[in-house]
Formats: structure tokens, C-alpha cells, sequence
């Protein structure tokens, strides 16, 4: 199952540009498919975003949660989706956008 990074005290989900199996660039959630890799590239990834590690979790999620945080990003840097466990998901477009 995948990994994301949800923002420890907000439940933001990570999301970026990143680039399909097709070659086309779209703004989606950021993952990987192991916990292997998570845990081995997630921290590299942060900082060259200029993150605090510390303040990202990686959190375990089934494809279908994974397309249904692509689905409520739009393809849009303007959305942010939030998940926390037991309270679901929800997308909120970002503050001045």
C-alpha cells in the first residue's frame, strides 16, 4: 500500500507537481510505494522542499484513498487536502486563492 505525509498537527496531506507514467506533469499527492522507500527518501525529499521533517508523519493509505486525495486536489495548487483517521478527508481551497 502506499505512503504519503500528513502534516502532524493539521492533517494536511502533501501534495505537489509531480509527473505520471505518461510523462504528463499534474499537481497530485506526493507517495511512495513501499514503506522501504518512504522511510529511506521521505527525508531527503522534505528538505530539498524545505520542510521540517518533524513536522510531516508518514502515514499508510490504500489506492483508492490515495485517488480520491488526487480527485479532491483538482489538479490544482489552489486545493489542500486534509486526512485524519476516523474523520475522513477534506479539501479546502488554499487562504488568498
Amino acid at each position: 500500500m502506499p505512503y504519503i505525509l500528513r502534516q502532524r498537527e493539521t492533517g494536511q496531506v502533501y501534495s505537489c507537481m509531480l509527473v505520471n507514467a505518461y510523462r504528463l506533469p499534474y499537481y497530485g499527492t506526493k507517495f511512495w510505494e513501499t514503506e522501504e522507500a518512504a522511510e529511506n527518501e521521505a527525508p531527503d525529499f522534505l528538505r530539498d522542499q524545505g520542510q521540517p521533517e518533524e513536522a510531516w508523519v508518514l502515514t499508510e493509505v490504500d489506492e483508492s484513498r490515495l485517488k480520491l486525495f488526487n480527485v479532491k486536489l483538482r489538479n490544482n495548487a489552489d486545493w489542500m487536502v486534509f486526512y485524519e483517521e476516523g474523520k475522513g478527508i477534506t479539501a479546502e481551497k488554499r487562504p488568498g486563492r
